[in-house]
């Protein structure tokens, strides 16, 4: 019998599991087992949990009740406490288990004790402002309020046994059973030390503006660490450089070749991949160190095909060898003038700011303007000086975009809902060798710049 069983509630967590799990396994405390409860997940939540040493159960009913999930989750595990845990939310320290376990035995009429949820930089401020509230600095010890949270929390397996969680409600499981437990004269603690990051809150909808000025208060007031939940190192990044056709050359070398320069001196990439219909292609990219290279079939060669199918293909040819990214950065090789850093610094902020894709923009404050059904449509604000002017953005999409796999797959928009912009100030950073025009002009710069930015 383990001491702890750790039951994690999933549903579609792909972009979370992976932390969450890699935090688990981190603790000094060793003694445990990890249960997922999956609630018919669509993504790849299951093949990344497999990952790891964990146990699978598959709730399979159409109406989610939570009580019943966890209720499952329990009965499949065999220990002395219980951990309840969101598959969203990512133990903060490796401490987490240990200060669990020490609050749960610190009294025996403890029946359970539920920990911080902290929130992350790109947390709404809804969220921040419910999640700083409601989980303050200071530990409590219950014996009238009935308030407990199942997101972060630890039971007594015993007392589980004569109070399992309510499997008819569909919300509030929790604080059913916190009114049982304290009703038969049981306490319930929260302790600020077992803490995780949850990046949405407990409550949802209100006053934005309301909620920005209470967090500017609350955090100012929160001496915790800064929030870093998620490690980079830990995700699996891969640079896909699609490039189809004939070998192109500039300043004396393959173009491609500076690309995959540029990739290789990543920090985060640590799968790099040329996609390609040329064996040309595919020697040269070895010959430079590409471990992967993947032959694409001459359909995705087409002028019509969206560098999406691409990627797509990438990504599964990744999963057919058992490796699943976590980020994809599209890396087109007709750029050759690839700022040093700008990869890293693209997926610093994919990570940080919680984006779906971060791409880098050039500030446009000319005037730009659209055709349609034969009228022109002014897009910026007119002729105002250039100070006081907003500006457009255009998108350099083939230097660097970084997304989440999720977002590749989808069918729809391939950036996703939140797009996060790097601003970019050099013109040179715009020049695709794709355009003809621009063959003849890269020729002359390439030669001097490259040298000069290594």
């Amino acid at each position: 019998m383990k001491t702890v069983s750790i039951i994690i509630r999933t549903k579609n967590e792909e972009r979370w599991i992976n932390h969450c799990l890699s935090s688990i396994f981190s603790q000094n405390f060793k003694d445990f087992e990890v249960i997922i409860v999956d609630n018919g997940s669509q993504d790849r939540t299951i093949e990344k949990a497999r990952q790891y040493p964990v146990k699978i159960v598959n709730y399979s009913e159409k109406e989610f009740k939570p009580g019943k999930a966890i209720n499952e989750g329990i009965r499949a595990s065999n220990s002395k406490y219980i951990v309840v845990l969101s598959g969203h939310c990512i133990p903060t320290n490796d401490m987490w288990l240990e200060n669990f376990i020490k609050e749960i035995e610190s009294r025996p009429d403890v029946a359970g004790v539920y920990g911080r949820q902290e929130p992350l930089p790109f947390s709404s401020d809804i969220d921040k402002r419910d999640l700083l509230f409601t989980f303050g600095l200071e530990k409590k010890v219950q014996a009238k309020d009935t308030f407990f949270d199942n997101a972060n929390s630890i039971v007594k397996r015993e007392i589980w046994e004569k109070f399992p969680f309510d499997e008819q409600v569909l919300h509030i499981e929790n604080l059913i059973w916190g009114k049982e437990v304290i009703k038969n004269g049981y306490k319930i603690i929260y302790s600020p030390d077992a803490s995780v990051y949850h990046h949405h809150g407990i409550h949802h909808g209100g006053d934005l503006k309301r909620a920005r000025e209470v967090v500017e208060i609350l955090e100012g007031i929160d001496l915790s660490k800064e929030k870093r939940a998620v490690d980079i190192t830990e995700l699996k990044v891969a640079g896909i450089i699609p490039a189809k056709g004939k070998v192109e050359f500039l300043g004396g070398r393959p173009l491609i070749e500076y690309t995959i320069l540029r990739a290789k001196e990543s920090k985060y990439l640590n799968l790099i991949v040329v996609t390609t219909d040329n064996p040309e292609i595919a020697d040269i990219a070895r010959n430079l160190g590409v471990h992967f290279i993947f032959i694409y079939p001459k359909e995705l060669a087409e002028e019509h095909v969206e560098i999406k199918e691409v990627l797509g293909y990438a990504v599964s040819e990744f999963e057919k060898m058992k490796i699943i990214p976590d980020v994809v950065a599209y890396l087109s090789p007709t750029y050759p003038f690839r700022p040093k850093g700008l990869i890293d610094e693209i997926i610093k902020d994919l990570i940080n700011g919680g984006y779906d894709s971060v791409l880098p923009v050039l500030p446009e404050y000319r005037s730009c303007f659209i055709k349609e059904d034969e009228k022109v449509k002014r897009l910026d604000r007119g002729f105002m000086p250039m100070q006081f002017k907003e500006p457009l953005y255009t998108g350099l999409s083939g230097l660097v975009t970084v997304s989440y796999v999720d977002v590749i797959k989808k069918e729809q928009n391939r950036l996703g809902e939140r797009l996060g912009m790097v601003e970019v100030d050099n013109i040179l950073y715009y020049i695709d060798i794709g355009k003809s025009k621009a063959k003849e002009m890269a020729e002359i710069l390439i030669k001097d710049w490259w040298p000069k930015n290594q």
